[in-house]
């Protein structure tokens, strides 16, 4: 790893400390890159404008928690740039260290001792009257949502153009088996082994007496469809929790299977079983 890029998170990493200490640990062994505009930056970086770490970096260090990890996973996705997460976050599925093992991971990362793993990601598409309005590459989920203070929406499921279920409900999430232990479990979606391929649609709060989460094939096109018949129909689709549009009554968000795919270090020897244990018991 001629090139390192940290990606920091100033929330959560208060006056940089981690930072510095990451920077300081690969200077002199690595060129350690950083966005420009990070209030006081470690001296060990070379600062560069954000859209150029992407086009530079061999490798991203991510200090935080999934939420960060999330946000550079379609960029490093699409130039396939392998991540190191160190995890700062409470949860922290896609963040493979702790802060204390800080040092012990940048050795073995600079020596080239780890694996990747290669998650899938998903195409989400805005279809309105035949044209796409939106599009964006997600990791863990793809959401249509209800309106802020609207009622139920009713929503249609179709998978390889077979329609799965109607939903009366507040939304529907659409998750990669990485994002199965994301918003999706918590809606009662089921976890899903990160290394397999498929989609779980979940309904979010179903107004129905007898609802489950759908698993569908990877090689199918996903399609989420509002009713035409109900023309206070109205939702917001989010991409791994950014905002991608708003959908109208016979709105489609169309998923498919991106061809990027993201690389994950793995440094330790801590299965997916096993953080699953420790994180959700």
């Amino acid at each position: 790893m001629k090139r390192i890029a940290i990606i920091p998170n100033e929330t959560k990493d208060k006056g940089l400390e981690i930072t510095r200490r990451a920077a300081e640990l690969l200077s002199g062994r690595a060129e350690v890159l950083m966005a420009e505009g990070v209030e006081a930056p470690p001296t060990a970086v070379r600062l560069v404008p954000y859209e150029e770490l992407f086009e530079a970096a061999d490798c991203m260090v991510v200090l935080g928690g999934d939420g960060t990890m999330l946000q550079i996973a379609a960029p490093c996705a699409r130039r396939n740039i392998p991540v190191l997460g160190i995890n700062l976050g409470r949860i922290g599925f896609l963040t493979e260290v702790e802060t204390d093992g800080l040092e012990d991971a940048f050795e073995k990362l600079l020596a080239g001792d780890f694996e990747t793993e290669s998650r899938m990601l998903m195409k989400a598409e805005i279809i309105r009257d035949g044209r796409v309005k939106a599009w964006d590459h997600a990791l863990n989920d793809v959401v249509a949502a209800k309106n802020t203070g609207a009622k139920l929406i009713d929503i249609e499921l179709y998978a390889g153009g077979e329609l799965v279920n109607k939903y009366i409900a507040d939304g529907l999430i659409i998750a990669t088996p990485t994002g199965s232990t994301g918003y999706s479990i918590s809606a009662g979606g089921p976890v899903a082994d990160p290394h397999m391929e498929l989609y779980i649609a979940t309904p979010i709060c179903a107004h129905m007496l007898s609802v489950r989460s759908a698993v569908l094939p990877p090689e199918s096109e996903i399609v989420m469809r509002l009713d035409e018949n109900y023309l206070n129909n109205g939702a917001v689709v989010s991409a791994d929790g950014d905002v991608l549009g708003s959908i109208a009554p016979g709105d489609e968000v169309r998923i498919t299977r991106s061809d990027y795919r993201l690389s994950i270090i793995k440094i330790g020897c801590r299965s997916f079983y096993d953080t699953v244990l420790k994180k959700l018991s």
